[in-house]
């Protein structure tokens, strides 16, 4: 079910208003904190930027002894703190009474910045390159990388599937989980404060548009596929023309002549 949410959410994800404080608004502050440190991160090690430059990280212990640490790493510290200010700012600079429900949103919020920034940060690869003749690898330099922003954004998807409810202490200070039969909240959990809305349905109030009348594929098991867009509702299909180009051939000089092909195509959206 959770799965299937979450896949709905990205169908309507320009037209859903994440201003409800919903495990997707957790994931959306997450993924976006998380794209800003990578991005810094980045630019710093190929030398946009003039504040930062390769990554100072000391030579891990795990590191071959016979191997150099050293290269050009990605800096991950700097994009971290840079990260820290620049997102969490417009967060710091609210001011608002105890207990509020928009002192717990701030709240909420700092707390998934920090989860995406360390879903980066705490998760560094160790890239190396081979030297030696012809290729033998007899020595390696070896240096601090990110891992790829689709490996990041898979641990993000599977902390929004473990995300957790909270609620205000008894002193209106802290967030602390809503059920204590779940398991505690750590620094890498996404968290929020009410549960999701039906994204399937158009919903004025959250801004969904549902995926009524949505074009899906029913052969695909995946988010484009019919039965997580329409959200088990079934679907329709109807036939269409389709005429495009074909049998191209390039005469000299110089000019490409097709012919139009015309074919049956089928239709699937959602009901």
């Amino acid at each position: 079910m959770v799965e299937s949410r979450f896949e709905c959410f990205l169908c309507s994800l320009r037209t859903v208003n994440i201003l409800l404080p919903s495990r997707e608004a957790a994931y959306a502050h997450g993924i976006a904190t998380a794209g800003v440190v990578f991005a810094v991160s980045q630019a710093c090690r190929e030398g946009y930027l003039t504040n930062c430059g390769c990554s100072r990280k000391k030579r891990p212990n795990s590191l071959h002894r016979d191997w150099i640490w050293g290269g050009c790493g990605d800096n991950i510290e700097y994009g971290y703190r840079f990260a820290q200010g620049f997102v969490d700012i417009r967060e710091r600079e609210k001011n608002h009474p105890r207990r509020s429900p928009g002192l717990a949103r701030t709240l909420m919020n700092l707390h998934n910045n920090e989860a995406g920034r360390r879903a980066l940060y705490s998760h560094p690869e160790i890239a190396c390159k081979c030297h030696g003749v012809s290729g033998s690898c007899s020595l390696k330099t070896c240096w601090n990388q990110l891992a790829s922003f689709r490996v990041t954004g898979e641990r993000l998807r599977q902390r929004y599937d473990s995300s957790v409810r909270v609620r205000f202490n008894r002193r209106g200070t802290k967030l602390i989980r809503a059920n204590s039969r779940f398991r505690k909240v750590h620094k890498e959990d996404f968290v929020y404060l009410e549960e999701s809305p039906d994204y399937c349905v158009p919903n004025p109030e959250t801004g969904s548009l549902g995926t009524v009348g949505r074009r899906c594929d029913k052969n695909s098991d995946d988010m484009g596929g019919c039965r997580l867009m329409c959200c088990d509702r079934g679907y329709k299909t109807r036939k269409a023309k389709l005429s495009e180009r074909c049998h191209c051939k390039f005469h000299w000089c110089c000019f490409v002549k097709c012919k139009v092909c015309e074919r049956i195509i089928y239709i699937h959206t959602c009901k």
